[in-house]
């Protein structure tokens, strides 16, 4: 399509300004922007699959240690009170957790695998990976002054990463899922 921006009188002369554009629908642009970036896609994809093998293999670590049993991951948590250098405020927290480690316990089993799993799968990616940042948040406050600041920081911000672009998409089942509901942000 020709757009007349302008036209003027000079020397006698119409000088007239224009422009072709190409004029779609916001779906039309949608699909072309998806389809222009592939890269993006499979990107994201590759980060889904390593921060959910990440997470189960990190809770199959814990477990062969043991940090799912109260008595395991009391101590755990202790000495990260103990060691570390998180506010006194989260500390506080710390300690409840330490108080009803019998239930705390199972929970982090639970979320680790579960977070996994779903990554993995390319499942619900965005509501995992928005889930995965605050549990990895968390722990990277836990771990403040107990470990190397960028072990958990770069995966917490990956989690992040998947949370607002998704990823699910490629090579997950979200894919399937968007196929009934493309404009859900589930996924």
């Amino acid at each position: 399509m020709l757009h007349i921006f302008a036209s003027r009188r000079i020397a006698g002369q119409y000088i007239i300004v224009a422009r072709r554009t190409n004029t779609m629908s916001a779906t039309q642009a949608g699909s072309e922007a998806r389809a222009a970036a592939p890269e993006a896609s499979t990107g994201l994809a590759l980060v889904r699959l390593t921060i959910g093998a990440m997470l189960v293999s990190v809770f199959f670590e814990n477990l062969g240690k043991g940090l799912y049993r109260p008595a395991g991951y009391a101590g755990l948590i202790n000495y990260y009170i103990k060691q570390g250098h998180s506010p006194a405020a989260w500390k506080a927290v710390m300690a409840l957790a330490v108080t009803h480690a019998s239930m705390a316990a199972p929970a982090q089993a639970m979320t680790e695998i579960s977070l996994g799993i779903l990554l993995v799968l390319g499942l619900f990616t965005r509501v995992a990976g928005l889930i995965a940042f605050l549990w990895l948040s968390s722990l990277w406050i836990s771990e403040w002054g107990t470990a190397w600041i960028w072990e958990l920081l770069v995966p917490l911000l990956a989690s992040l990463g998947l949370a607002v672009g998704g990823g699910g998409r490629a090579w997950g089942l979200d894919a399937l899922l968007a196929r009934r509901n493309p404009s859900a942000l589930w996924w």
